[in-house]
C-alpha cells in the first residue's frame, strides 16, 4: 500500500524530479566527481604518469610544511585576516540593511542602493588599481593630505602594519552593500502591524530597531555568521597577490598566494626570476589541509549556535 502510494507521488511530480536533476547533475559533475582528484595531495604528481600513476608518498607534503620556518606565520596571518575581517566586516552589511529601511525618502533610498551595490562588481585589478592611486605616496590624495599637513608621506601599500587595515577596508567597501540586499529583503517581510503596534506604544525608530528588527534578522544573521566561519582559513588569493610588496610580506603572506607561488609557478617568493619545478601536490595538500579546518570550523561553530540558540539557526 506504501509502495503504491509513494509510486503515485513519483507519477504526479516527475516534471520536479525532472527539473531538480539537472542542478543535482551539475552539482555532481563539477562539485563531487572532481574529488577524485583530491589523492595527489598524498602523492608526488606527474602530469605525465597521471593520478593513479604518480607515486605515493603518504602525508610527506604535510610534514614538509610544518617542518618548514615559514608554516606558522602562514597560518596566524590567514586566520587574523579572516577573523579581523569578520569582526569589522559582518555587521557592516546589516547596519547598512537597517539604515535603508528606515529611510521614508524612496528616491534618496534607491540611490544610496545603487551607489553601495557597484562596488561589488568591480574587479579585484581594478579595486587595488584605486587603492595604489588613492595612497601614493608622492602624489596620492591620502599623502596629499598628509602633507598639507606638514607631515612626511607614507607608502602604506608597502608597510605590514598597514596591510590589513588597507584589505579589510577596501573588502566591505567593495562587498557590504551587496551584502545588504538579504537583509534588506528581511526587514521588508516583517509585518507593518509590528510597526503600527509599537508606535501605538509610543515607541521610538531606535525601540523599533533594537526590539523588531534586530530579533527579526538574527536567525539570518547566524546563518551567515556560521557560513563565514567556514572561511576562517580562506584566502582571497587575487586581490592579496596584487596588493604584495616586499615590505608587507610579514602579514600579507597567507596561505592562498603562497600555494599560488609555490605549488603553481614554482616560485619561493616576489619577484623570483628563476622559479622552479611547479609542486602541484605541495600546493594540493596545503589547500586540502584549508578546506579541512574550514568544515572543522563551520561543523564547531554551527554545534555551538544549536546548543545556545533554539536550532532554527543551524544550518542543520
Amino acid at each position: 500500500m506504501k509502495r503504491s502510494k509513494t509510486l503515485l507521488r513519483l507519477r504526479q511530480d516527475w516534471r520536479l524530479y525532472v527539473i531538480l536533476a539537472l542542478p543535482v547533475t551539475y552539482i555532481f559533475l563539477f562539485s563531487y566527481l572532481p574529488m577524485y582528484g583530491v589523492q595527489i595531495a598524498f602523492r608526488d604528481y606527474q602530469p605525465g604518469l597521471g593520478f593513479t600513476g604518480s607515486p605515493w608518498v603518504g602525508f610527506q607534503w604535510y610534514r614538509d610544511f610544518f617542518n618548514s620556518f615559514f608554516w606558522d606565520r602562514l597560518l596566524v596571518n590567514t586566520f587574523l585576516l579572516n577573523v579581523y575581517g569578520l569582526l569589522w566586516g559582518f555587521p557592516v552589511p546589516i547596519i547598512l540593511a537597517i539604515m535603508l529601511h528606515h529611510m521614508n525618502n524612496r528616491r534618496y533610498r534607491k540611490f544610496i542602493q545603487t551607489t553601495i551595490y557597484s562596488p561589488n562588481f568591480i574587479s579585484a585589478v581594478v579595486v587595488v588599481g584605486m587603492l595604489y592611486l588613492f595612497l601614493n605616496p608622492s602624489h596620492g590624495v591620502i599623502n596629499r593630505a598628509i602633507m598639507a599637513m606638514g607631515k612626511d608621506s607614507v607608502f602604506f601599500m608597502n608597510r605590514a602594519d598597514w596591510f590589513r587595515t588597507i584589505y579589510i577596508a577596501s573588502g566591505i567597501w567593495q562587498t557590504a552593500g551587496y551584502g545588504t540586499i538579504i537583509y534588506f529583503a528581511a526587514l521588508h517581510s516583517i509585518s507593518p502591524e509590528l510597526y503600527e503596534a509599537a508606535s501605538v506604544d509610543g515607541a521610538l525608530r531606535w525601540h523599533k530597531i533594537w526590539y523588531i528588527d534586530i530579533p527579526s534578522l538574527m536567525p539570518l544573521a547566524i546563518t551567515f555568521l556560521i557560513m563565514r566561519a567556514g572561511q576562517l582559513m580562506w584566502s582571497e588569493t587575487p586581490r592579496t597577490l596584487l596588493m604584495q610588496e616586499p615590505g608587507n610580506l610579514m602579514t600579507s603572506n597567507t596561505l592562498g598566494p603562497w600555494i599560488y607561488r609555490f605549488g603553481l609557478t614554482g616560485q619561493t617568493g616576489i619577484g623570483d626570476l628563476n622559479p622552479g619545478q611547479p609542486m602541484l601536490s605541495y600546493g594540493a595538500a596545503i589547500g586540502l589541509m584549508m578546506n579541512v579546518i574550514n568544515i572543522i570550523l563551520l561543523v564547531a561553530v554551527n554545534t555551538i549556535a544549536q546548543k545556545t540558540g533554539d536550532g532554527e539557526s543551524s544550518l542543520w
